[in-house]
């Protein structure tokens, strides 16, 4: 499923990008999410945990910068990771386009996530509002990191993040449902073209 999200920040491009070449302080932006080894250039190990309400999820796995191009100001991530619990696979690929805006630099991502095995019951909707709900926590901590970079603060003590966790995860993603569905329902009946 792809999920696509903007974010805008008031720091200038390069900054953006510099900050972006840095995966462990990419990785501490996204709720859940733990490096613990680096096992070459541009690969790492880790885990993610989420847990939105009755699911909890805990995935063990890798991430690889699989392509950096300076010149667009484009970066692709690649990453695959099973759960502890034997439940199933996930495999994601991000790619993130910065340019500059009249108030700082927007970020364009979209993340391509598969999820299989027994972790895919949750169903589709819940996975994507959930992953939604992440990628607008990872754009407030970006923000916060970035902020405190430029102030010459350090941003593991001014701006970490929170673990993936509680019930405002799952709350905000039933809510999202919620609206889906409403839409759904509301809309308002328009016949089918005749063909005349």
């Amino acid at each position: 499923m792809l999920i696509t999200n903007q974010i805008e920040v008031p720091q200038p491009l390069e900054s953006v990008w510099d900050f972006f070449g840095d995966i462990p302080q990419v990785a501490a932006c996204l709720p859940g999410t733990n490096l613990t080894d680096q096992v070459g250039d541009d690969r790492y190990e880790g885990d993610v945990t989420i847990k939105a309400g009755p699911v909890k999820l805990e995935f063990a796995g890798s991430a690889e910068i699989t392509a950096r191009d300076e010149a667009n100001r484009t970066i692709t991530v690649d990453a695959a990771g099973a759960d502890r619990k034997g439940r199933g696979q996930a495999s994601l690929a991000l790619n993130a386009k910065l340019a500059p805006t009249a108030l700082g630099t927007r970020v364009d991502i979209s993340l391509d996530l598969t999820i299989s095995g027994a972790a895919a019951q949750y169903g589709r909707g819940l996975v994507a509002d959930v992953t939604a709900v992440l990628l607008d926590e990872f754009a407030v901590n970006m923000g916060g990191r970035l902020d405190a970079i430029s102030k010459g603060l350090d941003p593991n003590a001014v701006a970490g993040a929170k673990p993936a966790s509680g019930v405002s995860i799952a709350l905000r993603a039933a809510r999202m449902a919620l609206v889906r569905v409403a839409r759904r329902f509301f809309m308002p009946y328009q016949p089918l073209p005749t063909g005349r």
